[in-house]
Order: structure tokens, then C-alpha cells, then sequence
């Protein structure tokens, strides 16, 4: 392991990339990366008898630092604006209905409401600040859910440690509590912005639905890059739905 350390150690890796190498450990041929995200260095064998992983912090210049929080300056600065059209909940019927099906507290989830086009709209918050909103039709209007900005983050909710990387806000929003913060990809796509979000939990763990296990096994691969931890959730339902057997299973990951 001492040897992996040094070995790590002395690659001169850029902070944003990965390098990927045959396996100091296993020899395996190209199956052992180590990424620079912001600082956290992180590698690991993807070949299932090895295994190995790691990681470490390493000094960042100032042009990297600059570099690294561009979009988090320019979310500081405001430039994203709420339209005129989206307001706090005004007792809606139709919303109300939607929240009260999937058990969503409206005052605590901060949600709000697309009086143009009906759709509940959930805030996207990077420093307590809203800088993006992804809103959900409450009727047959399509798209079912609209993007309103353009920052790239995942809708999240919750204040843990382990990250559960859902489909859309409604499965992140019933996931994000105790240990778990529920992290939206509002899609299936695993975008460079959902990883260097995820980069700041100690797990991560991807749940998305059943018939996307194919994207959750590539996904899942692409973020072991990212988190030294991730684990995937075999799922029978869609986690919004609550289905005791995956409840189960995603609280037994904190404990085992």
C-alpha cells in the first residue's frame, strides 16, 4: 500500500483529470485511475479482484482554485433570477394534491409554484443561495419537468454524509434525511458537474430505477474516480414510491 502511496504521490496529475494506468498492484492493464478533484486525489482498481483504492490531499495553485470555483463565483454574483411567474405556494389545489401523494412538505422543502405553466418547482441552492429551480408539470403539459437555469448542479436535499443519487427531485426529496442527502441528476445522464458535486461525500450511493441498471453500473464506475466510496442500490421501485424492500436496503447500507 506504502508503494501505491509513492507512487500516487509522485505523478504530477492536473487538478479536473484523471490518468489511467495498468494497476500497480494487480497489473490489471488500464484498470487503475487516480483523479485530481479540487485537491482530493483519489485512485482505485477497477478490477474486481483487486480493489484497491485510495486517496490524499494535494496543494492546488491559485490559478487552480480560480479555476475550480468559477461557476460557484458567478452563482455568488446572482446571475441567475427566478421568473416573475414562479411564486410561494398560494394554496394551490393541484400542487397541494401532488405534495400530499408523495408525503412532500411544501414549507420545508421551500417548493414553489409555476403559475404560467402549473408545475411545482423545486430550488436548486448552492450556498443558501437559489441558483437554478427545475420544475414538474402538475398536469398533462410536456415536459414533464423543465430546467429553469443553467448551472449545471443537481437538485439536492438534505444535510448528511451519503449521497443517494436519484432520477428526479421527488426521489431526492424522500431519501434526504438522517445520514442521506438526496442528489436529483434529473435524468440518467452522470454530468462533470454531478461528479465534482458529489466529490464532497464520504459515499455515494446510486439508486436509480430498475430499468436503468445498465446506467447505473457505467455510472457507478465513472464515480469511483470522484468518491472513495460508491455503492450501487439494487431497486425493485423507483425510491419515491417507498417500497419497503428498497427502504430496507437503503438503510441497512449505513449499518453494515
Amino acid at each position: 500500500m506504502n508503494n501505491i502511496y509513492n507512487i500516487v504521490s509522485d505523478m504530477d496529475i492536473p487538478n479536473g483529470t484523471t490518468k489511467r494506468m495498468n494497476c500497480p498492484n494487480c497489473n490489471g492493464y488500464k484498470t487503475f485511475t487516480v483523479t485530481n478533484n479540487m485537491g482530493s486525489l483519489v485512485w482505485n482498481c477497477y478490477k474486481v479482484s483487486c480493489g484497491i483504492k485510495g486517496g490524499d490531499r494535494v496543494h492546488l495553485s491559485v490559478e487552480d482554485i480560480r479555476a475550480g470555483f468559477a461557476g460557484a463565483e458567478d452563482f455568488a454574483a446572482g446571475t441567475f433570477e427566478l421568473p416573475t411567474y414562479i411564486v410561494p405556494n398560494r394554496d394551490n389545489l393541484y400542487m397541494n394534491r401532488f405534495c400530499a401523494t408523495w408525503g412532500l412538505d411544501i414549507d420545508e422543502l421551500g417548493l414553489l409554484y409555476d403559475v404560467k405553466e402549473s408545475r411545482v418547482v423545486f430550488p436548486v441552492k448552492h450556498d443558501g443561495k437559489i441558483v437554478d429551480a427545475t420544475g414538474r408539470a402538475l398536469g398533462n403539459r410536456l415536459p414533464k419537468w423543465k430546467r429553469y437555469g443553467k448551472s449545471g448542479l443537481p437538485y439536492s436535499y438534505g444535510c448528511g454524509k451519503v449521497a443517494v443519487v436519484v432520477e428526479d427531485c421527488v426521489s431526492a426529496a424522500v431519501v434526504g434525511y438522517g445520514s442521506f442527502v438526496g442528489v436529483a441528476l434529473l435524468g440518467t445522464s452522470l454530468q462533470d458537474s454531478h461528479k465534482g458535486y458529489l466529490a464532497q461525500f464520504s459515499t455515494a450511493i446510486i439508486a436509480l430505477d430498475p430499468d436503468a441498471l445498465p446506467k447505473t453500473m457505467v455510472m457507478a464506475k465513472e464515480l469511483r474516480g470522484h468518491v472513495n466510496d460508491v455503492r450501487v442500490l439494487r431497486l425493485k421501485d423507483d425510491l419515491k414510491y417507498r417500497n419497503p424492500e428498497d427502504m430496507e436496503k437503503l438503510y441497512g447500507i449505513i449499518t453494515d
